[in-house]
């Protein structure tokens, strides 16, 4: 199943929607404008709260906690490499590999793909390709998604601030 984000360049709030194929709302999602750490909500057409990711500020390591239905069932971290980025999803098995700077990766389960993920460079804002697997857990793959999406900013946003500090 293929599904598309296509998030705002210049908004006061973190809010943006997940299409489908044929340009339907399928998903909001939504972030927290004050909050100690990110936060975002995944809520479904009807507005529904179908996942709450945050992140674990006190952490060396970025780390993100998946909720569902109140619980946690998924812990996302950033493990320690040197030549690429990788993140481990906790609860679920499930790697993730690829190149994070160019928004391109694969969610894999024991070497099965569970969803790919594609930036796509030519456009107004970030928009993301996501192609899950049709048996995957597409509520689960999309929270991993916006976890990782916000460890990126943030990095970026690190970045950007020691570029201008000197």
């Amino acid at each position: 199943m293929k599904l598309y984000i296509k998030q705002k360049v210049f908004s006061l709030k973190d809010r943006f929607t997940v299409k489908n194929a044929n340009g339907e709302d399928c998903y909001f999602v939504e972030g927290k404008l004050v909050s100690i750490g990110q936060k975002k909500t995944l809520t479904d057409a009807a507005g529904n709260e179908l996942a709450t990711i945050r992140q674990k500020v006190l952490a060396i390591m970025p780390k993100f906690i998946v909720e569902m239905d109140g619980k946690e069932v998924a812990w996302i971290k950033k493990k320690f490499t040197f030549l690429k980025p990788k993140y481990v999803v906790e609860g679920l098995d499930w790697d993730v590999e690829g190149n994070f700077l160019a928004h391109d990766y694969t969610i894999a389960e024991h070497g099965k793909v569970i969803a790919n993920i594609h930036k796509k460079w030519m456009a107004w804002g970030d928009t993301f390709e996501l192609d899950i697997n049709d048996n995957a857990d597409e509520v689960m793959a999309l929270a991993v998604i916006l976890a990782i999406d916000s460890v990126i900013d943030s990095a970026q946003a690190a970045a950007a601030t020691v570029n201008t500090d000197n």
